[in-house]
């Protein structure tokens, strides 16, 4: 999205190694931001994606390791910031975890891992982010979602209810921040084809999401990237505190029968 400015902008995308958070990576790139890319396990993927960003888009990049549900690796993450960056003008909350389980199996361990990194950690990383934020004269901060903040699933009650949890963490941050020029939004995708879900999509029945999703097909990560550059640009200045769903409609399609009649009527 070249038409999109965001150089000599600095930021933060967590859980960036990967899936929607390294394409989101690559737009702001692409945008001309430089970009410091926080990931738990995957180094490789991350140190991969920064040469990538470096050599394709000629920004500086760092990758920084960090499990945001721990406080004082957050505190490392964001001193890493401070020293390669210097400043934080956008924050993609991005990282994010889940599991299946039957609401009366699931342990507390499963759902205290679920919270700490879904909303725990996103409420630590956008607290230190808006303190720079504020001493700096403003900045974005990009809390994504899923349609799963306001739509319940069976088996996903924990990642369902920290997802809602993320979505009003965005409003009252949004209300508290507007003061200091942080906007806060938060980004909602729905069904998106990743390299980590690919094969379970498959296994599930491709066109049984293209029937279900009233845009006729599964979501891809170049959905959900470009979004997310023009809510961080000057072109969003007026955006915050509001929830952008990118499902092609998916979240409006809970009722999978269809009563109209087979033949329409014409008529005018």
């Amino acid at each position: 999205m070249t038409d999109i400015n965001l150089k000599g902008k600095k930021a933060i995308v967590t859980g960036g190694a990967q899936g929607i958070g390294a394409r989101i990576c690559k737009e702001l790139a692409a945008c001309g931001a430089d970009v410091l890319v926080n990931y738990r396990a995957s180094q490789a993927k991350a140190e991969a994606l920064v040469q990538e960003l470096k050599s394709v888009y000629g920004v500086e990049a760092y990758a920084v390791q960090a499990d945001i549900s721990v406080p004082e690796k957050v505190d490392e993450l964001f001193a890493h910031a401070d020293a390669r960056l210097g400043r934080v003008d956008i924050l993609v909350n991005n990282a994010g975890v889940e599991n299946i389980s039957h609401i009366l199996d699931l342990e507390e361990c499963e759902w205290d891992r679920i919270m700490g990194t879904n909303l725990k950690g996103a409420f630590l990383c956008a607290q230190q982010a808006g303190r720079r934020m504020q001493r700096g004269g403003g900045g974005v901060i990009i809390n994504i979602s899923s349609i799963h903040d306001t739509v319940p699933r069976k088996g996903l009650t924990h990642y369902c209810t920290s997802k809602a949890g993320l979505q009003m963490l965005s409003k009252c941050m949004a209300l508290e921040l507007a003061e200091d020029r942080i906007r806060v939004v938060t980004v909602s995708p729905g069904a998106i084809e990743t390299e980590m879900n690919r094969e379970e999509i498959a296994a599930f029945g491709v066109d049984k999401f293209n029937r279900w999703i009233p845009q006729g097909r599964i979501g891809c990560v170049a959905d959900v990237a470009p979004v997310v550059a023009f809510l961080c640009s000057d072109r969003a200045s007026y955006i915050t505190g509001t929830d952008i769903y990118v499902d092609g409609g998916y979240s409006l399609s809970t009722i999978q029968y269809d009563p109209r009649p087979k033949e329409r009527n014409t008529e005018s």
